[in-house]
């Protein structure tokens, strides 16, 4: 087992020649192939509706790692078919802004088309057994939220990337769908406030993905794939990024308003450092070569590099601070 690769993997995107793919472990292979760096921000998801849950007097561990499992297997599937879909569509070739920035596997001759297939039956599957045991056993609503992930999962890639939908789609899966349906299983009923408490966390995700469209504009552009960037143009995109920020912390300052959560939540202030590191970023147009300041191994991303760091860092105080009000409304109801 090649314990050194899962930790790259899981806190980057490795870059594996064929004499180190050659050697890694099948785990190692499928956490590369995967891109399991970004899974951590469906598991950040999966943690708000626990605690949502947990808030209101449904702690249920076992459930919720079933679930969490469920929904990580599924976000792991979507990437493998991205890779797949955009690699028969020829997507890839010519030197792709992709195949340069992270480990395309299928692309660079790694993996060959039947055993990259076997990567996407085998974790699509484990992915859709484990959400029609959580359907049958939770009902109609599960059904229902069970088959608008599916369809995200297969949908995504195409059309909706290619129409400008992929990012509504991706608020919407890792906001409401996420979150609000990891509450469904877990308590038995839907909740309009914990899709409320996805609303800060979904808009920070949305916005590295925009990030990521952004870093590849043009290319996405002579491919013929219309993302939503695409079609609002760089400056445009650039500046939406920064209003999602601002929305998030909005967001936050509105959960505390309503009477949702307690001021506890303004930990996630502690992320502004970040944040206005972002905005200088997207208020200009993205270098021409990586600068000396870039840590090694980023370069060509750029704004989603940026984008991803801030809403790591915004999660990480969001759920610090869930979890700190979970636990003050549980000392007072006891």
């Amino acid at each position: 087992m090649n314990f050194s690769m899962w930790g790259q993997a899981l806190r980057g995107m490795p870059r594996p020649t064929r004499e180190e793919w050659d050697r890694l472990d099948l785990i190692s292979r499928w956490l590369v192939t995967t891109r399991a760096a970004v899974l951590l921000m469906t598991l950040t998801s999966a943690g708000i509706g626990g605690l949502c849950a947990w808030r209101d007097g449904f702690f249920d561990i076992s459930g919720w790692l079933w679930v969490a499992a469920g929904l990580l297997l599924a976000h792991a599937t979507n990437n493998l078919l991205n890779d797949l879909i955009d690699h028969k569509k020829g997507v890839d070739k010519d030197n792709y802004f992709r195949t340069q920035y992270g480990p395309q596997p299928l692309a660079q001759g790694l993996l060959s088309p039947m055993a990259f297939a076997a990567y996407v039956a085998v974790t699509g599957g484990a992915a859709l057994a484990i959400g029609l045991t959580l359907a049958w056993t939770g009902g109609e609503p599960v059904w229902w939220l069970l088959t608008a992930g599916v369809g995200m999962v297969i949908f995504y890639t195409w059309p909706l990337k290619y129409l400008g939908l992929g990012e509504p789609a991706v608020l919407a899966v890792w906001g409401p769908l996420m979150v609000g349906g990891t509450y469904q299983v877990l308590v038995g009923e839907w909740s309009w406030v914990a899709a409320a408490f996805s609303m800060p966390y979904a808009l920070g995700v949305t916005g590295v993905l925009f990030g990521k469209h952004i870093d590849k504009l043009e290319s996405d552009q002579a491919k013929g794939i219309r993302t939503l960037p695409v079609i609002l143009g760089h400056r445009a995109a650039r500046y939406s990024v920064i209003g999602m920020m601002v929305v998030q912390y909005l967001a936050v300052g509105a959960l505390i308003a309503a009477g949702w959560t307690s001021p506890l939540l303004l930990i996630t202030l502690l992320s502004l450092g970040t944040f206005r590191v972002a905005v200088r970023v997207y208020r200009k147009p993205a270098p021409k070569e990586a600068p000396p300041e870039l840590p090694a191994g980023v370069w060509p991303l750029w704004y989603v590099a940026i984008a991803f760091h801030h809403n790591a860092r915004f999660g990480l105080f969001y759920l610090l601070g869930l979890i700190g009000d979970t636990l003050l409304v549980a000392r007072t109801l006891g």
